[in-house]
C-alpha cells in the first residue's frame, strides 16, 4: 500500500514540476502578444478605440513603454501559467485514471477513448479555472494600467501585482478575487478539452502515419508521449492551441471586460449606480456595442502566439516526461 502511494505522489510531482516549467517558458515568450490581446479586448465598450488593431496595439506600447510596457504585468501570470499547467497535466491525468476506475480500465497504460480524453480534459480546465480567475484578475488589471495613466493624464508610480491583489481584497474581500470567473470557467472546461482532445488526436494520426509508413502496418495506433517524435508533439500542440482559442475566445474576451471596467471605466461618484455587471449583461453589451467583431477582439493575435505556445508546452511536457519518466 505504502509503495502504491508512493508512486502516486511520484507522479503527481512530475505532472507538477513538468506542466510547472513548460507554462513557465511558454509565457515568457507569449507575453507581449497576450497583453496585446487583453488591451484590445478592453477596449470594445469604449466610446474611442485606443488602438486600431494587434500591430498598432504593439507598436503603441514599444513606443510609449518600451520593453517593460510589453512585459507589463508579467509576473502574475508568470506564477499563472506554472499553476494552470501543472493543475492541467495533473488533473488531467488523474480524471483519466477515474475514468478508467469508472469503466472498468485498470490498465493505465492503455489510451483511452478520445471522447474519455476529451472528458477528462474538460474536467481539468473546470479545476484549473479556480485557480486562473484570481492570477488573470491581477494581470488583466496591471495591463490595462498605462492606459488608466493616460486617460489620467497625471503620472504616478504604478502598482505591482502585490499592491494591485491587496486592492481588490480591500475594496471587494476574497470573492472579487473571482470577477468574471463565469468566462474562466467556460473557455478552461471547453477550451481545455479541445485542447487536450486535438493534441491526442493530431498526435495519434501522425504517429500512426509514421508507423504504417515504416512498418507497411496500418494497424490502429494509439500515441503516447513515449512514442511522439519532438517534432510531432510540437505539430500536434501547435494544432491543440489554435483549437483551444477558438472554441471559446468570447468568453474570454467578456472576462477582460468586466476585470478591467473598474479601471477604464469606473463609476461616476454620486451618480445612479445601475446594476452590477454579469457575464451575461456584459455580454450582451458587447454584442450590442461591436457585434460578433466585438466578441473576438484580439483572437488573431491570440491564436497567433498560441500556436507556436502550445508547441513549446507539449514539446517541453512530452520531452521531459520521455526522458524521466
Amino acid at each position: 500500500m505504502a509503495s502504491v502511494q508512493g508512486s502516486t505522489t511520484l507522479r503527481a510531482l512530475r505532472e507538477i514540476t513538468y506542466g510547472s516549467i513548460a507554462g513557465m517558458v511558454s509565457k515568457v515568450f507569449e507575453h507581449p502578444f497576450d497583453l496585446t490581446k487583453v488591451r484590445l479586448q478592453s477596449q470594445v465598450l469604449d466610446s474611442t478605440a485606443r488602438f486600431n488593431g494587434p500591430i498598432d496595439c504593439l507598436v503603441k506600447t514599444w513606443r510609449r513603454e518600451g520593453v517593460k510596457g510589453l512585459y507589463r504585468g508579467l509576473p502574475a501570470p508568470i506564477v499563472g501559467a506554472m499553476a494552470e499547467n501543472a493543475s492541467l497535466f495533473l488533473s488531467y491525468g488523474e480524471l483519466q485514471n477515474l475514468i478508467r476506475l469508472v469503466t472498468h480500465q485498470p490498465v493505465q497504460e492503455e489510451k483511452l477513448a478520445l471522447h474519455y480524453l476529451a472528458l477528462a480534459a474538460a474536467g481539468a480546465g473546470a479545476i484549473t479555472s479556480f485557480l486562473l480567475t484570481p492570477i488573470e484578475l491581477v494581470k488583466c488589471k496591471m495591463q490595462v494600467q498605462m492606459l488608466v495613466t493616460t486617460i489620467n493624464s497625471m503620472p504616478k508610480p504604478l502598482p505591482g501585482p502585490i499592491n494591485v491583489l491587496m486592492s481588490v481584497i480591500h475594496t471587494t474581500g476574497f470573492r472579487g478575487l473571482w470577477l468574471g470567473h463565469t468566462g474562466t470557467l467556460i473557455r478552461e472546461t471547453g477550451g481545455t478539452a479541445a485542447w487536450f482532445g486535438t493534441k491526442e488526436y493530431v498526435a495519434s494520426l501522425l504517429v500512426a502515419h509514421r508507423t504504417c509508413r515504416a512498418s507497411s502496418s496500418c494497424d490502429k495506433f494509439e500515441a503516447t508521449s513515449a512514442g511522439l517524435l519532438p517534432w510531432e508533439s510540437a505539430l500536434s500542440g501547435a494544432c491543440a492551441g489554435a483549437a483551444f482559442n477558438l472554441a471559446m475566445f468570447p468568453a474570454d474576451t467578456v472576462k477582460s471586460a468586466m476585470q478591467t471596467e473598474e479601471e477604464l471605466r469606473p463609476r461616476v461618484p454620486g451618480a445612479s449606480q445601475g446594476p452590477k455587471a454579469t457575464f451575461m449583461s456584459t455580454f450582451r453589451a458587447m454584442y450590442r456595442a461591436q457585434g460578433i467583431p466585438g466578441l473576438y477582439a484580439g483572437c488573431g493575435i491570440t491564436v497567433a502566439r498560441a500556436i507556436p505556445s502550445s508547441a513549446l508546452i507539449f514539446l517541453i511536457y512530452d520531452e521531459l516526461k520521455k526522458y524521466f519518466g
